[in-house]
C-alpha cells in the first residue's frame, strides 16, 4: 500500500489532479512507521485491525473507526480481513480558517468505537459508506462532493464533543471554550500562555487546564504548538522562506525548540520537510512528462 517512501516519509499516491485516496484494503502486511501530510482514516469491515500512533495502541473493531492527522508517525500491523483506509490531503483543511473550529478533532488520533454511542458510530459509518459508493463512481465532481462528506464527518465529531460537556456542566464551558480557540487561532503566532487563556475564560488556571483537556482531547500547549507547526509546514513550502523566518512567523522565539517540536510532531526536522517536499514535486514534475 506505501507506494513512495523516503525515511519514514510517505508521498501519497494520489491519482493525478486528485487529493484523495481510498483503498479497499485485503493486505496481510505490516507498514512501517511512516506519516504524510493526509488525514487517514481507517474502518475495519471484516476482523480488526491495529495501528501504533504517536507510541500508543489502538485496536479497532469491526466498524470502529481511526482517525489519523496529518504528521502524525504511525505504523499499521499485519492483520487478514478488510479494511476501508481514506487519506484526503490536510492542505483543504488547514488553509481554510472557517474550518479552525475542526482543528481540535484532528489535534491527536481519535478512536471512535462504542465508547462514544452505538447511533453516533452507525452515522459515521454511513459518512463511510457514502465515500466509498462515491469514490467508486469518481465523476469530476466527486472529489468535492467527498470533501463535504470528511467535513461533515469531522464536525459531527466536534458536534459530539460538544453535546457531552454541556450535558456534564449544563453548558456553562462550551461557549467559552469557542472564544478560546478562536482566540488561539487568531493569535497563535503571538506569545499566548496557559494563564492568559484562563483569564480570558473566567477559570483558575489548573481548572482551565483541566477542561480545556477534556474539550479538546490534548493540552493546551500540544493544541498550540500543533497549530504553530501545521502553519509552519505551509510556509516551509514557500519558495524563499528560510526555516528561522518560518518558526519566528508562526510563533517560536528559539529555533531549537522549534526544530526540537517540529519533529515530535510531524517525524522529520524542518529542514528534512523542505527536502521530502521538493523531492516529492520533482517526482511528480517527472511522472507527468510525455
Amino acid at each position: 500500500m506505501i507506494a513512495h517512501l523516503n525515511g519514514d516519509f510517505e508521498t501519497v499516491d494520489y491519482a493525478q489532479n486528485r487529493s484523495v485516496l481510498l483503498y479497499d484494503n485485503i493486505e496481510n502486511e505490516e507498514y512501517p512507521f511512516h506519516w504524510h501530510n493526509a488525514i487517514e482514516m481507517i474502518m475495519p469491515l471484516t476482523n480488526g485491525f491495529e495501528a501504533i500512533c504517536g507510541g500508543k495502541d489502538y485496536h479497532l473493531n469491526e466498524r470502529d473507526i481511526l482517525i489519523i492527522p496529518a504528521g502524525t508517525l504511525h505504523s499499521l500491523k499485519a492483520r487478514s480481513g478488510r479494511r476501508l483506509i481514506l487519506l484526503c490531503d490536510n492542505n483543504a483543511f488547514s488553509d481554510n480558517p472557517s474550518l479552525s473550529e475542526l482543528y481540535s478533532v484532528l489535534s491527536e488520533p481519535l478512536l471512535i468505537n462504542e465508547d462514544f454511542d452505538k447511533e453516533f458510530l452507525k452515522s459515521m459509518n454511513r459518512i463511510m459508506k457514502d465515500i466509498y459508493i462515491l469514490y467508486s463512481n469518481f465523476s469530476d465532481v466527486t472529489e468535492v462532493y467527498i470533501y463535504i462528506k470528511v467535513i461533515s464527518f469531522l464536525a459531527k465529531i466536534k458536534e459530539y464533543q460538544l453535546s457531552k460537556i454541556q450535558y456534564d456542566d449544563g453548558g456553562q464551558y462550551a461557549g467559552k471554550l469557542r472564544i478560546v480557540l478562536k482566540y488561539i487561532e487568531q493569535n497563535y503566532m503571538n506569545h499566548i500562555t496557559l494563564e492568559d487563556l484562563a483569564h480570558l475564560a473566567g477559570y483558575s488556571t489548573y481548572h482551565f487546564s483541566r477542561i480545556f483537556k477534556k474539550y479538546t482531547n490534548t493540552t493546551f500547549i500540544n493544541y498550540l504548538n500543533r497549530r504553530r507547526v501545521k502553519a509552519a509546514e505551509l510556509l516551509l513550502l514557500e519558495n524563499g522562506c528560510s526555516i528561522t523566518d518560518a518558526a519566528m512567523q508562526v510563533g517560536f522565539a528559539s529555533l531549537t525548540t522549534f526544530n526540537r517540536v517540529f519533529k515530535s510532531i510531524t517525524g522529520c526536522t524542518p529542514s528534512e520537510y523542505k527536502k521530502l517536499y521538493q523531492t516529492s514535486q520533482t517526482s511528480e514534475r517527472f511522472s507527468k512528462l510525455p
